[in-house]
């Protein structure tokens, strides 16, 4: 249903006259007297709720953040009294739209109705267009490696076992560390992550485990570590093949007891969050160089995922090239354009020695210069790797323009239009193939 409001109030004269109000604008309106009837409505796809504070059955406030955690699309307008304006912005704290005094509602609500209405009907739309990102059908992709990865990584996300991730920079080691804590029992928990290499040995301690008061120069307050603030969810410990000794040390007394000591403080604290830790480095190699503890490996990787470059699983490059393009025209606010086939094609003839990574930052500038078409000329893969593919790349084009003329029953002009390209440059294309 579309321009449907559900009014939420007790007194059944002022519902009716909203609803006759609201109804004489052209929109659907609905009533309910308690929390419990608009809970039966809202399921019906309501995208405005006008909602009373004081209800029989509980809070109008309180409500509001249930519904904007269940249905975070729809609007919420409260009506308050004139002696209440504290509850209005409460009301905007908890997720409100906005607020209505009572003895102005009938002459303002139509303009904060339709304000709300269209901001309503903007986020759904905004919504629709993106993929739904429940668990593993987030990671995009349906080659074997990623399949399997989906299938191990639901099975461990269902325990309590530490995870180690590896693989290379920019494979979605991140990612991947999120959606097996949003699988897991602790999805309605926090989670926090940190990159272990982008800070000193005394900083990331520091962020990792809080510090007291006066524990060191500009210590001004107490401030809690990423170790407390995870609490009972997941701290995910991205590089940490990249961490000193001294830090190690203190991660293996968290795994072995759940303890920890606060910088400058001298009690023992406790944590109960699952640990999942990710490297690009070779940590076998770096245990025979000393530069990574053989226990705390051996704590870590209780379940080793090894995350596949994105050059070993090339059939997941259009699928991915789509969904970012998808999501970062949305992102940027613009028209989503349409794809040449030949620029597909490139993007999957290339190596990707930044992985995901540097696929999302060539499809960004690619966007950016585009006007409406995305193009292989838009395309500006590193240097280095050009030389590298170009031979691959010409050959893959080859194979794929014919196997298209072949789909095609040998109908050039049908051909080129499915590629991309125009006849003339199919002719010139087919020549190189005799």
């Amino acid at each position: 249903m579309t321009n449907s409001i559900l009014i939420l109030e007790d007194e059944k004269i002022q519902r009716n006259l909203y609803a006759r109000i609201l109804r004489a604008e052209g929109y659907e309106a609905y009533e309910a007297g308690t929390i419990a009837q608009a809970k039966a409505y809202l399921k019906k796809n309501m995208q405005v709720l006008i909602a009373d504070v004081g209800l029989p059955d509980g809070n109008g406030l309180d409500f509001i953040i249930e519904i904007k955690k269940q249905y975070p699309n729809i609007e919420v307008i409260v009506i308050t009294g004139q002696a209440s304006i504290n509850d209005g912005v409460k009301a905007i704290k908890n997720g409100a739209f906005d607020y209505l005094i009572k003895g102005e509602v009938a002459r303002k609500m139509i303009v904060l109705v339709a304000q709300a209405m269209k901001k309503a009907i903007k986020q759904t739309k905004e919504s629709e267009k993106q993929p739904i990102n429940v668990g593993f059908h987030s990671i995009i992709g349906d080659s074997d490696p990623i399949q399997k990865i989906k299938l191990i990584g639901s099975k461990v996300a269902a325990t309590n076992a530490n995870v180690l991730l590896l693989g290379e920079t920019g494979v979605g080691k991140d990612i991947l560390a999120e959606v097996i804590h949003k699988a897991s029992k602790r999805a309605n928990e926090h989670f926090v992550a940190i990159n272990c290499s982008a800070l000193g040995a005394e900083m990331l301690e520091s962020e990792l485990f809080g510090y007291k008061m006066g524990a060191f120069t500009g210590a001004f307050r107490d401030k809690k570590g990423l170790f407390e603030e995870a609490g009972k969810g997941t701290i995910f410990l991205d590089e940490i093949g990249e961490m000193s000794l001294l830090l190690q040390s203190k991660i293996l007394r968290v795994l072995e007891n759940r303890s920890y000591i606060k910088v400058g403080d001298t009690k023992t604290s406790y944590t109960d969050c699952r640990i999942i830790a990710a490297t690009h480095v070779n940590l076998l190699n770096a245990i025979k160089e000393g530069r990574f503890r053989e226990d705390l490996y051996y704590r870590i990787a209780s379940f080793v995922i090894t995350v596949p470059a994105l050059r070993d699983r090339p059939t997941d490059i259009p699928l991915l090239a789509k969904y970012y393009i998808n999501k970062l025209a949305l992102k940027m606010e613009m028209p989503v354009p349409k794809i040449t086939a030949g620029y597909l094609n490139a993007l999957s003839a290339y190596a990707w020695p930044g992985n995901v990574r540097e696929l999302i930052n060539v499809i960004e500038r690619s966007l950016i210069l585009s006007s409406g078409l995305l193009t292989v000329e838009l395309l500006e893969l590193s240097e280095a790797r050009k030389a590298e593919n170009t031979q691959y790349l010409e050959d893959f084009e080859l194979n794929h323009i014919k196997y298209i003329v072949q789909e095609c029953n040998g109908n050039k002009r049908k051909a080129a239009k499915m590629l991309g390209i125009a006849i003339a440059t199919l002719y010139r294309k087919l020549a190189l193939m005799e």
